[in-house]
């Protein structure tokens, strides 16, 4: 009985221990190909910061995961602040030669501004002649 508590005990303290090493990110997106009703694999983002002379800065670069999505750009730290301009550039071209489709835009720039210690979501619903986005959570 003794060691079933304390076997017990120790995979509650493992649980939180676990929880609060977990590393968070200010920055997520998502790409939705409405065109298949799909989200859009391996498509590569690139992420960039306006510089205070306005000139663009490579920050990351990463690819959407099976389900269209990066849930890891800009990792929360102490005493690090990500407020600014930045821009997300989605390198459409590829995704669309790879399902053997003609595609009007070969890349797509979204800018956005963030401000404070919010998480932003930035998802795009997508097709080879056309897109939107807006602000999620």
């Amino acid at each position: 009985m003794k060691n079933t508590f304390l076997l017990s005990m120790l995979m509650v303290l493992a649980t939180t221990f676990t929880y609060a090493q977990e590393a968070k990110y200010q920055l997520s997106s998502h790409i939705l190909d409405v065109s298949q009703g799909l989200p859009a694999t391996n498509v590569t983002i690139s992420l960039s910061k306006q510089d205070t002379n306005g000139l663009w800065v490579a920050i990351d670069e990463k690819n959407t995961d099976k389900n269209g999505r990066i849930n890891d750009f800009l990792k929360e730290e102490k005493n690090i602040d990500h407020e600014g301009i930045y821009k997300l550039t989605y390198h459409t071209a590829p995704y669309f030669k790879e399902l053997g489709q003609e595609s009007f835009y070969p890349f797509i720039e979204v800018v956005f501004e963030l401000k404070g210690d919010n998480h932003y979501h930035v998802p795009i619903t997508l097709s080879a002649f056309g897109y939107s986005t807006y602000r999620g959570n």
